[in-house]
Parts: C-alpha cells; structure tokens; sequence
C-alpha cells in the first residue's frame, strides 16, 4: 500500500467517526430536553416509503384558519312598514288568486286535518295563530313551516285591542311573534287584530314589529258553527280574485270548518281559482 491509499484510508475512517459522534451527541442532547421538559423528542420525517403509501394525501392542519367575515357584505335589514290607518282586505295578484286563513289556533284537534286537506291537493294557506295555543303546539307551527304556509300574529290572548293600552297591545304582539320565531323559523310579517278591531296603537306597534295587518274579504262565520253546506256556500258566493277568507282552526268546535274545507278547496281549483299566500311586496 502506497503512502497516499493510506492516506485517504485515514481520512475517511476519521470522517465516520466524527458523523457518528455528531449523531451520538445530537440524540444525547435531545434525551436531555426530553427529561428536562418531559416533553418527547422531535424526530426527523423519516423517508416516505415506495409504493402507493408515497402517495397518500397528508391529513390537514389541526390548525386551519378560519374564513374572515368581516370583510363580506352587510347583512340587509329588511325595512319597516308603513304604519297604516287601515288593514289589507283582499290582496293583488294576477288571475283568480284567492287565500284561505285561518284563526285562532292551533288546535291539535282541528289544525292537523286542516293541514291534511290543503297537503293533499298542495295548497298553501296563513294561519294567524295565539301565543297561548302556539306555545303549547309548537310541533304544529313546525309543520306549517315545512310545508310552506304563512304564519302570522294573532295576540296572546285574543283580547279586544281597543280596551288596552299601548304597553299591553305591544306584549300581546311581541310575545306572540317570539313563539312563532322559536318554533316556526322566523317572525311573523302579517298580523290580525282579533274581532277585526283595529286602532291606531295597535297598527303603530304592529309596524315597529315588522309586521303588516290583514283583514279579510269573506268571513264564513264558522264560529257560529251554521253547519257545513252554509260554510261551503259562502266561501263559493264569496270567490273572486284578491279575495281572502276567514276560517277558523280553534276557539271551539270547528269540524264544521274542517268538512267545508274538504267541499270547497277542490270545487276553488276546479273553477280555475290558484289558492295561495300573499307576499307583500305583491300585495
């Protein structure tokens, strides 16, 4: 062997051993930050190994950053209405649309076989519904949802509004409207004064709530319960576009105004009438 290939032989021998040494120190020394702070030393990523285990996607960042919303556009608030000095009684729309309402519930009694009629032949109806019956039947508001009909706001209690004061027509209505955000989805837009006795305050506070007041075209006078054919007739004498019809759904006996439902509705559509909700900027 030549001095130089000895050389290079000792050169190299020494190299390795400095890389060990380096290797040896270097786990020494995360061995001693591991029993210092008890936390387990860092390794290196070790080579990804061949095949399709090269491939797989790494899992994300447990430490994602969140979409800003500052930055995105304002939320619109929908505009109040004018206070009016007189309800809607009938509604604008092309052809011979009509609506069908309905007062007073709901009545687990009455209001699901309601709903059943109008499912059946796909209709959609409003239901101006009292705090009191909708806080203990919220299950049927849901229904309403889903299915697409209109609540609207009928009081808490059905009082007679002319008798009350400003504060005690303001908690009627917005007691009524928290019920129906809870279990319908959203506050009511509409409302109906009961008896149809309105006032200044009431159709002032209706306004601050959001909400626009709805009277009625044909009344059926259910409530007297005058049997079904005299329901039946009134709604087909009464029919004609804009038309909106009161019915009841609670506040007593009210099969009547379930069996008139089941004549009338098909008898509507038959004659070319499209029963529908309104919508206020239609109305």
């Amino acid at each position: 062997m030549t001095k130089d290939q000895l050389l290079t032989r000792l050169l190299t021998r020494r190299r390795a051993m400095l890389a060990g040494t380096a290797a040896v120190g270097a786990a020494g020394t995360a061995a001693l930050l591991a029993a210092v702070t008890g936390e387990e030393p860092v390794r290196p990523p070790a080579a990804p190994a061949a095949g399709p285990l090269a491939r797989r996607p790494l899992k994300p960042s447990a430490y994602r950053l969140q979409p800003l919303t500052g930055y995105g556009p304002p939320r619109t608030v929908p505009a109040r209405p004018l206070v009016r000095r007189e309800p809607f009684l009938r509604i604008s729309g092309r052809g011979r649309t009509m609506v069908l309402t309905f007062d007073d519930g709901p009545d687990p009694r009455y209001t699901p076989a309601i709903l059943d009629t109008l499912a059946e032949y796909d209709v959609r109806a409003m239901f101006f519904v009292c705090g009191e019956m909708a806080a203990d039947h919220r299950e049927l508001l849901a229904r309403m949802a889903e299915e697409g009909h209109v609540v609207g706001n009928h009081t808490w209690s059905h009082p007679l509004l002319t008798r009350l004061s400003r504060a005690q027509i303001h908690s009627q209505m917005e007691r009524t409207s928290d019920v129906v955000e809870e279990a319908y989805g959203e506050r009511p837009q509409w409302f109906r004064a009961p008896y149809g006795a309105w006032n200044r305050a009431a159709f002032q506070l209706g306004a601050e709530l959001g909400m626009e007041p709805l009277a009625w075209t044909v009344d059926t006078l259910d409530w007297t319960t005058p049997g079904t054919r005299t329901i039946v007739s009134r709604v087909e004498n009464g029919a004609a576009p804009g038309v909106v019809v009161l019915s009841h759904d609670a506040g007593g006996d009210r099969s009547q105004s379930v069996r008139a439902l089941r004549d009338y509705l098909p008898q509507l559509l038959d004659s070319g009438y499209h029963v529908t909700v309104p919508r206020r900027q239609h109305i």
